[in-house]
């Protein structure tokens, strides 16, 4: 009788198990993600703060720069569940790096404009007052932010694209060992991909 509730509970401990690695990985993705949006929008703010202390113009740093980190984050996790840049298998990783950089970019600067307009409105002031909030409000300024978004992605999503494609191990020898115990596991993955198109 006890070797059978133990069997039973073995699926159920698995399962556990699974969705606890799974967490693990989210949250993993999440503070990589944040702490990067976190350094690209704080250096953003201190330009601008540069910027307006060399013209004589005042500047009230807002301190949001971590929350739209973790918000926009989060939307990016969000976003590449439900395979909103999906579509690039096969292909080159050039063509996924710069797919994901420009479709995030533009998420960004969306999400941003209905972030000032709701602060437009919660403020008691119009939408169109919120937003243009954002560098100057014209298109030429939204076109310039988008622009700044989609580079400075291009190394995360370059990144994130190698890692997946190598394996971190491979990676991390790469970054922190050296390359001839890393160029061994290169070899290992190359040989196993020729094996693989061998067989279909």
């Amino acid at each position: 009788m006890m070797h059978n509730v133990a069997r039973d509970d073995a699926p159920a401990h698995a399962r556990g198990r699974r969705l606890m690695d799974r967490v693990k990985d989210e949250v993993r993705k999440l503070v990589v993600i944040v702490v990067y949006l976190w350094l690209v929008f704080g250096l953003l703010g201190l330009h601008e703060m540069l910027l307006r202390r060399k013209l004589g113009l005042a500047y009230q740093a807002e301190g949001l720069a971590l929350i739209n980190a973790l918000v926009l984050g989060k939307v990016m996790l969000i976003a590449e569940d439900l395979n909103f840049v999906a579509g690039h298998r096969g292909r080159p990783l050039i063509y996924a790096i710069l797919r994901k950089a420009l479709l995030f970019s533009v998420l960004f600067v969306v999400f941003h404009i209905a972030e000032k307009a709701v602060v437009g409105l919660v403020s008691g002031l119009s939408v169109a007052s919120g937003v243009t909030e954002i560098g100057g409000g014209g298109p030429l300024d939204l076109l310039t932010i988008a622009a700044i978004l989609f580079v400075a992605l291009v190394p995360y999503f370059a990144f994130r694209e190698i890692t997946q494609a190598l394996g971190w191990p491979t990676i991390r020898k790469l970054l922190f060992v050296g390359s001839t115990d890393a160029d061994a596991g290169v070899a290992r993955i190359n040989a196993a991909g020729e094996q693989r198109r061998h067989r279909e």
